[in-house]
């Protein structure tokens, strides 16, 4: 009866750990979006399997490294053509399918190109940190898509950056400063959405 509780109680402690941002704790390393794919098809039917439609993260806690990912996979045999794998601290927390209504209007239902990722979460992160205008402030947390963009004219995926950072005044508070835009294939910023004003 011990022995079960102890089992029981330590799945509420990983499970709460995760949705604290606590992941960390239990693994040295988050996995990157990309391992996550090969995670992921483990948990979808053999036709999804490699079809990444879609990576996005939800707002790191604690670190710049988010630890709540959710991979989107094409998925033929779903009424929305989507399979949907999240993940905490790189577990499967969910499977679900769901219902993308713009999808087949938007494009955002197609594949992505898998050639042209080549730039890893991890990395993108890297390249976020070393940009010229954020080099000097304080960056506190960050949330990734990566995926499709209307106004790319190839089909080369894009990952969005969104960046929060402390403020100048009171750096217990942090603020969101906008987008970054880089290219999953050579690493190289696209796009700049930034607006450091916004620390003052």
């Amino acid at each position: 009866m011990k022995t079960i509780l102890t089992i029981r109680n330590r799945k509420l402690l990983t499970t709460a750990l995760i949705v604290l941002g606590l992941g960390p704790v239990l693994k040295a390393a988050e996995p990157t979006a990309f391992e996550l794919i090969k995670e992921g098809n483990r948990h979808v039917g053999e036709d999804a399997k490699d079809k990444v439609v879609q990576i996005r993260s939800e707002k790191s806690i604690g670190t710049l490294t988010p630890n709540i990912w959710y991979v989107v996979f094409y998925d033929p045999d779903a009424t929305a053509k989507a399979t949907e794998v999240k993940f905490g601290a790189g577990i499967k927390l969910s499977v679900k399918r769901p219902a993308r209504i713009f999808g087949p209007i938007t494009g955002q239902h197609r594949q992505l190109n898998r050639e042209k990722m080549k730039i890893d979460s991890d990395k993108a992160i890297e390249i976020v940190k070393k940009d010229p205008l954020l080099d000097k402030l304080t960056l506190t947390s960050t949330q990734l898509w990566l995926g499709r963009t209307p106004w790319h004219s190839d089909d080369t995926p894009i990952w969005k950056v969104r960046v929060w950072a402390a403020k100048l005044r009171k750096p217990a508070d942090s603020v969101d400063i906008g987008d970054l835009y880089i290219s999953a294939d050579d690493g190289k910023v696209v796009r700049n959405d930034l607006h450091i004003d916004r620390v003052d």
